[in-house]
């Protein structure tokens, strides 16, 4: 297996509005994480993913952008972020920037001319039709609810946007809007940032029939994605040395070995959701679901096993569009530092790119939130304000108790630098409600003590960069059918180690394997782990072996 520098590299993600506040205003911004680059460097990663800082009116978030080749002023200049830059690389961070190319902001220059009229040079950069029957061209519904197709007054077509109206499509299926996207790439690479994380790339290609049925099943992997995926590896990445990671809803294995195949064709490696899928959290999350162990163990093997030699993994709990994964998976009461390295131990020791987003690394939780008047997440307020005030589908205390466990505005509350004012996050009042809890669950805290999570990521960070077998070992799931253990190996020549997780609040009895018997313990959360043939209350340790 070839070793290119991601492959044994951990990324950090940092969503800018809630990282650090430099100035006050209470939006976080780029020189509050050059202030902070220290202390991502200290926890050992060697990548950050940035989420988006372009220009953009920000109705969801910067995922919306105006201008793909300016900086939102919220966020700082151009000049902050070249400094940004250059002071991440002096640390030995690489930096890699989210790309979103499914769709623009309508404030995009592009779109003001595409709508502009028929004959607009610039009409075929987004998808416009006729409509049908009096109503939208087909019945697609967007993913944050309503219908996919806005009519435009002004030349009478429907725009598609797999989102929401602010978002329109862009249109892969014309040649200068590609042309144009991949001199854009081009410019952010030559100023010398490290890769690309690319939003929503499944959605770029669309059946051009628009056949009525449910979007989810003719969007995601349309029929020329890969030719426009192996396009832009011609025609850009081939010609760095970068980092591609695809948001990729609605793969399958096999889809995932096209888009992220060792021949270094398309992508390097993709988010897929099926973990998520478990509580309903891609499709429909507003429900009281909960992970199914066994489910779980199942979908993370198969993603292991059917990669291993073919593609590669990345490795995820978390990150801004996802709920804490300690109020998700572990318990964010007596045991929440317990389970969150638990957590930790279980994903960090298979085959992948681990990343770590912002918080994660410190056991954060989800969020108090009182009323949908806290929230500022878009898919959320247009989910309470469909489900709830329109259709009364759901009761409004359901409601609030659904999006308290999986709006993914729990992700999206500051970091917690230390226990003082606004959480060291900023001087003003910050943009969306702080987690009470940040008093004792800090950073500034956490770098103190030997035991923390933060110095437990630390440890797994560092392990994985000593130790091939954690890069390159074969995986082996045992007990599959166990509702409380996770338990695998890994295998790598004379080399093996054993992982163990108990995902439950309970003592679980486990026996470990005679071979491993008096082997070394790597890392684990307990002192004496399996004492007695016994893991305690969300117990997990890692055993290693040279035959």
């Amino acid at each position: 297996m070839k070793t290119e520098w991601w492959k044994r590299a951990v990324v950090y993600q940092i969503y800018p509005r809630s990282f650090c506040d430099s100035n006050g205003d209470g939006i976080g911004d780029l020189n509050g994480i050059i202030s902070k680059l220290g202390y991502v460097k200290e926890l050992g990663v060697d990548v950050i993913w940035l989420s988006p800082v372009y220009q953009s009116p920000m109705r969801d978030n910067g995922y919306d952008i105006s201008d793909y080749r300016a900086i939102n002023p919220e966020f700082g200049t151009m000049e902050d972020f070249d400094r940004f830059l250059e002071q991440a690389h002096g640390f030995g961070l690489k930096i890699v920037m989210d790309l979103v190319v499914n769709h623009s902001s309508d404030e995009h220059l592009w779109f003001a001319e595409s709508r502009s009229a028929r004959e607009s040079a610039k009409r075929d950069y987004y998808i416009w039709r006729d409509g049908k029957n009096g109503g939208p061209p087909n019945n697609w519904k967007a993913w944050f609810g309503g219908p996919a197709w806005t009519q435009d007054k002004a030349t009478g077509q429907y725009y598609l946007h797999c989102f929401s109206p602010y978002q329109p499509d862009l249109n892969w299926e014309y040649p200068e809007l590609r042309a144009e996207i991949h001199d854009m790439m081009r410019w952010w690479l030559d100023k010398g940032i490290d890769g690309f994380r690319m939003d929503a790339i499944s959605f770029i290609s669309k059946p051009q029939d628009f056949p009525d049925g449910e979007a989810k099943q003719y969007v995601p992997n349309g029929p020329r994605i890969h030719e426009y995926m192996r396009e832009m590896r011609t025609e850009v990445l081939s010609r760095y040395d970068v980092m591609t990671v695809g948001e990729t809803g609605g793969v399958t294995v096999d889809d995932a070995i096209q888009y992220a195949a060792s021949d270094g064709s398309e992508l390097d490696m993709i988010f897929q959701f099926e973990q998520q899928e478990l509580d309903g959290g891609e499709t429909f999350k507003w429900n009281d679901r909960k992970i199914n162990l066994a489910e779980l163990k199942e979908v993370l093997s198969r993603w292991q096993n059917r990669l291993f030699n073919r593609a590669w993994n990345s490795l995820y709990w978390c990150n801004h569009d996802q709920p804490r994964i300690v109020s998700r998976l572990g318990d964010d009461g007596e045991y929440r530092e317990k389970s969150a390295k638990m957590l930790a131990t279980c994903l960090h020791f298979m085959q992948g790119t681990p990343y770590v987003y912002q918080g994660e690394e410190l056991g954060m939780t989800n969020v108090p939130f009182a009323d949908i008047d806290d929230y500022r997440d878009l898919e959320s307020i247009n989910a309470y304000e469909s489900l709830v005030v329109q259709e009364k589908r759901i009761a409004k205390e359901d409601m609030l108790r659904y999006l308290g466990r999986k709006s993914r505005d729990n992700s999206r509350t500051p970091m917690h630098w230390n226990g003082g004012t606004n959480a060291g996050f900023s001087d003003g009042k910050p943009w969306i409600m702080l987690n009470p809890n940040y008093v004792t669950i800090n950073a500034e805290e956490q770098m103190q003590r030997a035991g923390s999570v933060f110095a437990y990521y630390k440890n797994l960070i560092q392990l994985r960069k000593k130790m091939d077998i954690i890069t390159f070992g074969d995986y082996q799931l045992l007990l599959p059918n166990d509702q409380h253990l996770f338990v695998y190996t890994r295998s790598l020549l004379q080399e093996e180690l054993l992982v163990v997780c108990n995902f439950t609040p309970n003592e679980q009895n486990f026996a470990l394997p005679e071979r491993f018997c008096g082997a070394q313990v790597l890392i684990s959360n307990e002192e004496d782990p399996v004492y007695g043939g016994v893991l305690k209350a969300f117990g997990t340790a890692v055993f290693y072996i040279k035959k």
